[in-house]
């Protein structure tokens, strides 16, 4: 009976249910004094905790991060101009669902991919779809999608996404048709889902590169309007760590 049970637990996709059932079964002296109600519940939780974890993966598997980063693992010993209270302001959820900006600037090196990744990660923990693009390649794609015939079910993905991830944007000066991708890019997301744009260029820069006046007004205005914003500071991250000693990298 118990194996039949197991069966079918597996064939409705109950996996969660089959292991802590067997577990039950492999140590009974642990569960005997349990009333059934119980048992049940530790079955349940057991399916509720696998699921979870099964989605958190398949989110960060999509998001398709540059970088396995974490929050936890940010590091605060190098002086780069990042509080470790904003750090955890902004790993809570309330800027995701209302839909607020995330503006990251700072010099080569500083450490702005890892800090975009690894909220971006914290995001999919939470249960948020994230995808990360270097911005280049975001364009690429669509320009791609336009010869395909996929250019509108590309934006329609691009909108649904609760955090976009922008890496090196401003790197150069944008084309016309570009501006204006990124025009339909920012207005489906305006107030409904979060960017998070990360940058070498400071944000008053951002409006020569972008170009075209009346764009650069309508995207900025959209990118910016109640964003939160992290400066980084200091030399360069991989400068530093590449010169400590090996006794120091392993401390």
């Amino acid at each position: 009976m118990t194996q039949q049970t197991l069966n079918r637990l597996r064939e409705l996709k109950l996996s969660g249910m089959a292991e802590a059932l067997e577990r039950q079964q492999e140590q009974p002296g642990t569960y005997e004094e349990l009333s059934f109600t119980e048992r049940l519940s530790l079955l349940v939780e057991q399916e509720q905790s696998v699921r979870q974890q099964r989605k958190h993966d398949r989110l960060i598997r999509q998001a398709k991060f540059k970088l396995n980063a974490t929050v936890q693992e940010i590091d605060y010993q190098h002086p780069r101009n990042i509080e470790r209270s904003r750090i955890a302001r902004l790993a809570q959820r309330d800027w995701l669902d209302r839909g607020q900006n995330l503006l990251i600037t700072g010099p080569c090196g500083s450490g702005k991919t890892y800090l975009g990744c690894a909220l971006g990660h914290n995001a999919c923990l939470q249960g948020y779809s994230v995808r990360y693009y270097r911005t280049s390649r975001l364009l690429l794609a669509l320009t791609q999608s336009k010869a395909d015939g996929t250019y509108h079910k590309l934006l329609a993905q691009l909108a649904k996404v609760r955090l976009l991830i922008l890496d090196d944007w401003g790197l150069e000066p944008l084309k016309a048709a570009h501006r204006n991708d990124l025009m339909e890019i920012m207005d489906d997301r305006y107030a409904q889902a979060s960017t998070v744009l990360i940058s070498q260029l400071p944000t008053d820069q951002w409006y020569a590169q972008i170009g075209d006046n009346t764009l650069a007004d309508a995207i900025l205005d959209r990118l910016m309007h109640n964003a939160h914003r992290l400066q980084l500071k200091g030399e360069s991250m991989r400068k530093k760590l590449g010169t400590l000693t090996e006794d120091e990298h392993l401390s």
